[in-house]
């Protein structure tokens, strides 16, 4: 498998990350781990360091399009900016050994953008779909393309890929928006079941507001992308 640069972007996440590190860090070939910690105010970034992870820190949260850009700007920094990245959720733990079935794709040109569709959870969320289903609608009417799973976080993608997403969407519309511009450079995405397992937003105010935020931010994203077709 050709090597590449695992990138997870995290805040907040002492009681994971150390898990999901060393589970990337599993993964054969992979030639960094960078975790980059987003104004965490715990302590993430010492644990993912002990964990064996490259760790850059913002001093404030700036959200995950800046964590992912930063991460992929310090891969480049160390002289792997021709390999693939793979972007990691901070909260998958173990499961994240699993990821490696998003790189061979990439690695062998059969696709630019690799995106892990996830089993049922053991955890139900709190959620009614209306954020997924405004994000695979989306894709679907500016592409072609039907997602499965627009809003899955783990993602493999060569330069080409990376480069066409630029600049990364904003919040929590940085997937959906990802999707839809390296679709439209005429680059192909391909979605690979991948037996993960995360943290789900539960039901209470604390997982309303979080997908308040999230469908502020699809939409926001497709209209932006509406304008420009």
């Amino acid at each position: 498998m050709q090597p590449f640069v695992a990138v997870i972007p995290a805040k907040d996440e002492a009681e994971r990350i150390a898990a999901t590190v060393q589970a990337v860090r599993s993964i054969p070939d992979v030639a960094a781990v960078v975790v980059v910690d987003d104004g965490s105010s715990d302590t993430t970034g010492d644990l993912a360091r002990t964990a064996g992870a490259d760790v850059v820190r913002h001093p404030r949260n700036r959200g995950k399009a800046a964590a992912l850009t930063t991460g992929a700007a310090y891969a480049v920094e160390r002289g792997h900016g021709d390999l693939p990245l793979l972007f990691v959720d901070a909260d998958l733990e173990a499961s994240a050994a699993r990821l490696g079935v998003l790189v061979p794709p990439v690695a062998d040109g059969r696709a630019d953008l690799t995106i892990a569709t996830l089993p049922p959870q053991k955890t139900a969320g709190g959620g009614r779909g209306f954020v997924v289903r405004l994000a695979r609608n989306g894709i679907q009417r500016l592409t072609g393309f039907e997602a499965q799973q627009p809003l899955s976080g783990m993602r493999c993608l060569d330069r080409a890929a990376y480069d066409a997403a630029q600049p990364l969407a904003r919040g929590w519309g940085v997937e959906t928006a990802m999707t839809i511009d390296v679709l439209r450079a005429g680059l192909t995405v391909l979605e690979v079941p991948c037996e993960l397992h995360h943290r789900v937003t539960g039901s209470d105010w604390r997982g309303q507001a979080h997908r308040a935020k999230q469908y502020r931010d699809v939409w926001l994203a497709l209209a932006r992308r509406r304008l420009r077709r």
